[in-house]
């Protein structure tokens, strides 16, 4: 049977709301022609002076059909579409109105990009989704170690680790569901250390023959709220050159204790990026770049090619968000402009953004006495050098509330949404 015809089976709840429509456009029409027919031996105009014959004053007569038939077609439209969404979506149906405002505001939304990779990106995208659903985020994928180090070696796909945090971030669904892709197997010979979500994407590759196409898949399955693209298809791996001269490769062998990172490179250079990724940048309104770990999430999407040289051309509001503690082995000891010039050195000098975000909010005593355990500090927030680089600091209070130190996704997203508001009034232009 033809779909067109299924409404009208049996038990599909919907005939009677249309039979109920059907009804009220009948009211509607009889307003109508009592007042546009008045002499004549049509079966329209017989039905006009029938009703004429009880109703003194036409006007009135009309404006109460009017009324009436829009009420009932009001009402019936709207029992019709509560009965559809109650069996696609039952837990919106009270709040049907709220949904439809809000998924049409977020259409509306500025058109974001972010750079990196982590936990940092995730939780920026938290934030984020609650301002648009035009945000696209290039993420790295250069992951050698755990679950996605295991399905990279075993399977030859790239790690699905990083892409899966995205999408699981920017996913608009069932907490139940969002805990299924993020559960971690801690038990089964082969299963143990896994993540069901690379998994999943790893089936789904599979049965697709394409990572970019298995992506697209599992944004569908979550309702991702905007798009998730790797910053290259090529398989990659990262090479670190410490200040003493020595060199290792591979993203989880990098953070070395007593060793200062000096430069990072690619194991193929020159790959290529999306062709998507490129469009995204040229077209955004906005685009950040971290936070997350400086070396090995954030820089190595800026070692594609040409992502920098996009970045450069792009007229967008262009911010790096600056992580809110040291990492050991990465990042020792460096304050925010320390940041800041190692990712210019690896862009060649070239400018890719103009502002950086910087939280000022001071740690506790109990997290600096934990943190300082684990040889991590709070990053200096040195506005004065960050001027001197060349990049306007905003030094805000960024920090979640909790023991663990790490940005509040909202407060971030705010203190980004603000900047671009004063960036499209032309106050913060420089």
């Amino acid at each position: 049977m033809k779909i067109k015809y299924k409404w009208l089976i049996p038990g599909m709840g919907v005939k009677r709301w249309i039979a109920l429509i059907v009804l009220g456009l009948l009211f509607f029409t009889i307003g109508i022609l009592i007042l546009d027919f008045h002499s004549s031996t049509t079966p329209e105009a017989v039905l006009v002076q029938f009703v004429n014959s009880y109703v003194s004053n036409p006007w009135l007569a009309a404006t109460l059909f009017f009324s009436l038939g829009i009420s009932i077609c009001a009402v019936g439209f709207r029992k019709m579409v509560h009965s559809i969404i109650e069996v696609v979506s039952p837990d919106e149906v009270d709040d049907l109105a709220e949904v439809v405002y809000r998924k049409r505001s977020l259409e509306r939304g500025p058109r974001i990009v972010v750079i990196g990779g982590g936990t940092g990106l995730s939780m920026l995208l938290r934030g984020l989704k609650s301002y648009s659903s035009n945000i696209t985020a290039i993420v790295t994928v250069a992951d050698d170690g755990g679950s996605s180090g295991r399905i990279r070696e075993e399977l030859g796909i790239l790690p699905p680790g990083d892409i899966r945090n995205t999408l699981v971030a920017l996913a608009d669904t069932e907490p139940l569901l969002e805990k299924l892709f993020q559960y971690r197997f801690s038990w089964g010979e082969g299963l143990e250390g896994h993540s069901f979500g690379n998994l999943f994407i790893a089936a789904m590759t599979d049965i697709t023959g394409d990572f970019e196409t298995a992506i697209k898949q599992f944004s569908k399955v979550l309702a991702v709220g905007g798009v998730v693209l790797p910053s290259t298809l090529t398989t990659v791996n990262l090479k670190a050159r410490y200040t003493d001269g020595s060199e290792i490769i591979g993203e989880h062998n990098i953070p070395q204790f007593g060793k200062k990172i000096d430069f990072i490179s690619l194991i193929p250079s020159g790959v290529e990026p999306l062709p998507e990724a490129l469009e995204a940048i040229a077209a955004a309104e906005l685009i950040v770049l971290g936070p997350g770990s400086l070396y090995t999430s954030v820089i190595p999407n800026l070692l594609v090619n040409n992502i920098c040289e996009a970045l450069v051309q792009s007229s967008a509001l262009k911010v790096y968000v600056c992580n809110v503690m040291t990492q050991p082995g990465e990042t020792d000891q460096m304050s925010a402009s320390q940041h800041i010039a190692a990712i210019f050195k690896h862009t060649r000098g070239q400018k890719i953004f103009d502002y950086a975000l910087i939280n000022n909010q001071r740690l506790t005593a109990s997290q600096a006495r934990k943190y300082s355990s684990q040889n991590a500090y709070a990053i200096k927030a040195d506005t004065n050098r960050v001027k001197e680089i060349g990049v306007t600091p905003i030094a805000v209070p960024l920090l979640e509330r909790g023991e663990l130190v790490r940005h509040d996704s909202e407060l971030l997203a705010k203190a980004l949404m603000k900047l671009l508001m004063e960036h499209r009034s032309g106050l913060n232009k420089l």
